[in-house]
């Protein structure tokens, strides 16, 4: 592999902004400091730019294998690079749902040949393959993805035997989407009796509202305590849910987690007055109160990670009526853009949204060696220009599925150069396709 030395950038990382030179050789980071002359294949200037660890993210639908009319492997992949992430850690309700080894090794077979960023995928669970769970290795798996609220696939998981046994015999973090299912069908039927097929869009929130997620939540951590099991709830998006987690013990002890997505923090109820069904998703984006509450969470730390929930689907799938619309939106390319323009406002620190994009996940999923920029730890690192703004056009979209709720947004911040495992993947708006990324690997 070829050797990169990164001169005088601001380098972003553990709470600090200093300038560093970084040398890389062999895919890691094998040297950082001031005015290194290490001879190197490639040299980066980046005076005045940010550098900092690639952002992981934890929650990604990819869509293949099976839905690949909507996004694949290769396409999301790619995406996610130009935004910034260098690993995702994607979800099992696929066609066919990833429900045994075979079917997950197969994705896994999948994204070595075509994934630019680095990657893992959840076992999924369901109420009938305990066994076949049991036979997950949780070194070189990030987890077991358990849909306590059905979402897009047919993976509930709603037997409470079945829910008891996987809470007390599976020995990995399971994670988990928490919306009470019987909460949920009963809204729809009141609002399908008033509404019919015409429901409309700004009763989402409603349907799918605080009480569904309250409950599930509850049931979760319930289970999660009897049983002292790793759990790791996704997507919170309701302040009732928040005093449901601790902020008085370092992450790394934590049994009980939680991840909030780019999504509900950047928008509220409100939006569905201009967005319409692109930003339907489950758990639905909610009031404004919700929102207002989910960043004081964050800095607290009883929110612990920032993902996406990168869901995407046709425009044609996203255009119909409320109960034909599915829920999910493509976020994974501008998720750093959407946390720098709370940056930009005064919102948050660089260091926090680091802290929470690219630390906390690897403490959360005990990542070997990456989500740092560390002497020895793999190089996956993103340089920002953090003053150049950029607008988002259909001609700059690269998801599949060709469009984004932020079409004709500009934002201020760009994505320099990005860097996955020690490899300019993209740079200067363009791929470097010839090394693809690596499989995630867990201390654990």
């Amino acid at each position: 592999m070829k050797s990169i030395l990164i001169k005088n950038a601001n380098v972003i990382n553990e709470g600090k902004i200093e300038i560093k030179d970084v040398f890389i050789i062999n895919g890691k980071i094998d040297k950082i400091g001031e005015s290194l002359t290490e001879n190197a294949d490639t040299t980066i200037d980046a005076t005045g730019k940010y550098l900092m660890p690639g952002v992981i993210d934890d929650q990604v639908h990819f869509r293949e294998p099976g839905l690949t009319h909507k996004a694949e492997i290769y396409t999301e992949a790619r995406a996610a690079v130009a935004g910034g992430t260098t690993s995702f850690m994607e979800m099992p309700n696929v066609k066919p749902a990833t429900l045994t080894q075979e079917l997950l090794q197969a994705k896994y077979d999948l994204a070595a040949e075509k994934s630019l960023a680095n990657y893992s995928f959840f076992m999924g669970a369901s109420n009938d393959n305990l066994e076949e769970v049991l036979k997950t290795d949780p070194k070189t798996v990030c987890g077991l993805k358990i849909f306590m609220g059905s979402s897009t696939g047919n993976m509930l998981v709603d037997d409470r035997e079945v829910l008891d046994k996987l809470f007390a015999n599976v020995p990995m973090l399971i994670a988990t989407h928490c919306e009470d299912e019987a909460t949920v069908r009963s809204s729809e039927a009141i609002y399908k009796e008033k509404y019919g097929e015409n429901v409309p869009i700004e009763m989402h929130p409603v349907i799918r509202g605080v009480e569904a997620c309250y409950k599930s939540s509850t049931l979760a951590i319930e289970l999660a305590k009897k049983y002292n099991t790793r759990l790791h709830i996704l997507h919170i998006s309701t302040k009732e849910e928040l005093d449901l987690f601790r902020n008085d013990i370092p992450l790394a002890e934590k049994r009980i987690t939680s991840e909030v997505c780019v999504h509900h923090l950047y928008f509220n109820a409100d939006d569905y007055a201009t967005k319409g069904s692109q930003i339907k998703c489950n758990p639905a984006i909610k009031g404004k109160e919700h929102q207002a509450a989910l960043l004081p969470a964050l800095f607290d730390n009883r929110l612990d990670i920032i993902a996406t929930d990168h869901a995407p689907h046709t425009w044609d799938e996203k255009s119909g009526t409320y109960f034909n619309t599915p829920s999910g939106v493509p976020l994974v390319q501008h998720a750093l853009n959407m946390m720098l323009e709370f940056y930009h406002e005064g919102k948050i620190t660089l260091e926090k949204i680091v802290e929470k994009m690219c630390h906390a996940p690897a403490i959360c999923f005990e990542i070997e060696k990456r989500g740092y920029v560390r002497e020895g730890y793999w190089a996956d690192l993103v340089l920002v220009d953090l003053d150049k703004e950029w607008k988002v056009t259909k001609d700059n979209l690269y998801y599949k599925c060709g469009w984004s709720p932020f079409e004709g947004h500009t934002f201020k911040g760009v994505i320099d150069t990005t860097i996955v495992s020690g490899h300019i993947a993209y740079a200067g708006g363009e791929f470097d396709e010839s090394k693809k990324g690596e499989r995630l690997t867990f201390e654990r």
